[in-house]
């Protein structure tokens, strides 16, 4: 039987789809586990999702881009998707806390700060919602990296020392002392640029030949299968950037087979998955402060959580997301 060839344009294709299985593995992964079960090391590689997120949101920044190359229409599409929503959700979560315990903001100007561009993930890696902030940097940086591999192709490669980089910031202690902090940002940046570097390939609808599946297939089984060994038996005893230099082939193999499976999956099954993805930010910044805090106290179980949790989270999401629809379709 011939394998049909990787058609590089299914990532579009099945966007939606990979982003709502990206957020389901990111719920995963934030649902507490006994160290000691089964099931830990493959909870543990839910973290991936996040790798999945900024990849795909590579792809699509560069199909934008490709269509209206304008730098401040960029910014401004960019900022209404993102800004409303964290305004919303940061106050709510931030601004209670101030007035309360204040374990996060412990001033007016922190308050400020943590509402805006959280910027104590900045100053002190506090992770409450570090995606958020992390995103929107690389969404500043984005714009003028495009119009670089525009003029000069041979920049498609400065990913590659973006890993070095990352390597400097673990191993070089000047610049661990000084930015080390932030290694769960660093260690992300290059696979939200390899995102952008296959947005022409996808949108020319390039292909890889069938004898590139068994590539594929290897490549995905040994980074999975490396992930899965380190979480499962050595978690705690090696950096989490190597695991995460681990997470670059393991996220595009990650797409690729994704890309197959929803191409057999019926209908209501992509369906499911793309409502969940199209939810994706709302659900993200709701699903740990807002929803599993209170869920995990009553200790259901893992996967008795977990479906409570997505239960709970998706109607909240989809309601926040056509309220702050309805405030921005009037800006």
């Amino acid at each position: 039987m011939k394998i049909p060839s990787i058609e590089l344009a299914n990532i579009s294709r099945f966007r939606a789809e990979q982003m709502g299985a990206a957020m389901l593995f990111v719920i995963l992964f934030h649902v507490a586990l006994d160290r000691g079960d089964p099931f830990y090391g493959l909870r543990r590689c839910g973290n991936v999702g996040v790798d999945i997120f900024l990849f795909l949101s590579g792809v699509g920044l560069w199909f934008s881009w490709v269509k209206t190359p304008d730098v401040l229409r960029f910014y401004r599409r960019r900022l209404l998707r993102i800004v409303p929503t964290w305004i919303v959700v940061a106050t709510a979560f931030y601004l209670p806390d101030y007035l309360g315990a204040r374990r996060f903001s412990h001033s007016i100007v922190d308050l400020i700060g943590d509402i805006t561009i959280n910027w104590d993930f900045w100053l002190h890696d506090e992770l409450t919602f570090w995606y958020v902030p992390a995103i929107m940097a690389l969404y500043l940086v984005a714009p003028w990296y495009m119009r670089l591999i525009q003029s000069r192709p041979v920049y498609r490669w400065l990913p590659l020392l973006m890993v070095i980089w990352c390597v400097m910031v673990q191993w070089v202690l000047p610049i661990h002392h000084a930015v080390g902090h932030i290694e769960i940002f660093w260690s992300r940046v290059p696979i939200f640029f390899i995102g952008i570097n296959f947005g022409e390939m996808v949108r020319t609808r390039r292909q890889l030949s069938s004898d590139a599946v068994w590539l594929l297939l290897v490549t995905f089984l040994m980074t999975f299968g490396t992930c899965l060994y380190l979480e499962q038996v050595r978690h705690g005893h090696f950096p989490l950037f190597v695991e995460r230099m681990l997470y670059i082939p393991f996220t595009v193999c990650t797409v690729l087979v994704m890309n197959r499976i929803f191409r057999r999956t019926p209908q209501w099954v992509n369906s499911s998955f793309r409502f969940v993805g199209a939810l994706s930010l709302e659900a993200y910044l709701i699903h740990i402060h807002f929803v599993l805090v209170y869920v995990q106290p009553y200790h259901l179980g893992y996967w008795l959580t977990f479906l409570v949790t997505v239960a709970i989270t998706l109607p909240i999401a989809w309601l926040l997301q056509r309220l702050i629809g309805l405030l921005t379709a009037r800006l």
